[in-house]
């Protein structure tokens, strides 16, 4: 009888030595898919990295160095602007226009903004109803957000025009007398604000009406059954649930009227006597505006409206994460 010999196992470790191989082969596998994974991140990537550096910060840089430096025609030429430091801040804020334009651009930017959202909120409520033909009347809503701002400005000029404009024949059909709303100090900056809000209302109500169809329909019918009326429901229910979506709108349509400079040219100029002239079109009429134009004034109120913007930004990221914390 024969006896079968068996090779005796090999010891553990001798067997993880002899597989130990396996796995460096296979992170040597995985190591070149790694790094052509990351070079195809870096090439989707680089588009966007080039259009940054070359729309926003280059711009950014050559703002703020203009705004350092007492720039004229011929220096702004040939590169040699002496630097001046902050001197052209302080110019700026002694100008006697400095005060008038802040004003101005306080009043047109909290102005437009309160009823571009007031009445995109009351809209955006009204359509969130589903009735026959509320698409199509959303569409004719979005027509002044689509229309170029120049068409629009132009539009508004004519309707408001003392002498031959509709706004004045329609008083006139009611015994009231044509207002002068582009040569009028008084009505100037009015008449380019209602204009502003009126070419703003679309997007807010684009935003709103979507932030509207993403709050659950069973909250509202829960809030029905407990005995809430229409007002209650939307006071205490979809307006609080609404916050971060009108927290977004707003800040978004502060950051696009703080630089509101189309409507506002097109229409008054600025005028009559900078009685519509705000940071923005005065930022254009020092730098582009005149015979012998002040680039470095120019640029440091660009500048301004650039940090008032970023100070709202960072105030309301901060308020954001203060609500996420909670």
């Amino acid at each position: 009888m024969k006896h079968a010999t068996q090779t005796p196992a090999p010891p553990t470790g001798e067997r993880r030595r002899e597989g130990a191989p396996a796995p460096r082969a296979a992170g040597a596998r995985r190591a070149p898919a790694r790094r052509s994974g990351q070079w195809a991140a870096w090439a989707f990537l680089a588009p966007v990295v080039v259009y940054l550096l070359a729309f926003y910060v280059y711009p950014l840089y050559r703002n703020v160095d203009l705004s350092l430096r007492n720039y004229t025609v011929r220096s702004f030429v040939q590169g040699d602007a002496p630097f001046t430091g902050l001197a052209n801040y302080a110019k700026v804020v002694r100008d006697a226009t400095f005060g008038p334009a802040l004003w101005h651009t306080v009043v047109f930017t909290v102005v437009s903004l309160a009823f571009q959202f007031s009445i995109g909120l009351a809209l955006a409520v009204f359509f969130s109803r589903n009735f026959r033909l509320s698409a199509t009347l959303r569409a004719l809503f979005l027509v002044p957000w689509l229309l170029p701002l120049i068409v629009s400005s132009s539009t508004w000029s004519w309707m408001l025009n003392s002498e031959s404009g509709v706004v004045n024949a329609v008083l006139a059909t009611v015994g009231i007398d044509p207002v002068n709303w582009l040569t009028s100090p008084d009505w100037s900056l009015w008449s380019v604000t209602i204009a502003n809000i009126w070419i703003g209302i679309p997007f807010n109500l684009v935003v709103l009406y979507s932030g509207l169809q993403a709050i659950p329909a069973h909250i509202h019918e829960a809030a029905a059954l407990d005995g809430a009326g229409g007002w209650q429901r939307f006071w205490r229910v979809t307006f609080p649930l609404l916050r971060p979506v009108s927290a977004i709108t707003l800040l978004l349509g502060l950051v696009y009227t703080l630089k509101v400079f189309d409507i506002i040219w097109i229409m008054t100029k600025g005028g009559p006597s900078d009685a519509s002239t705000t940071l923005a079109t005065w930022s254009y009429r020092l730098g582009f505006g005149n015979l012998l134009p002040s680039f470095g004034p120019g640029a440091a109120v660009g500048n301004l409206l650039i940090v008032i913007a970023l100070v709202f930004g960072l105030v309301y990221i901060r308020a954001q994460r203060r609500q996420g914390a909670a």
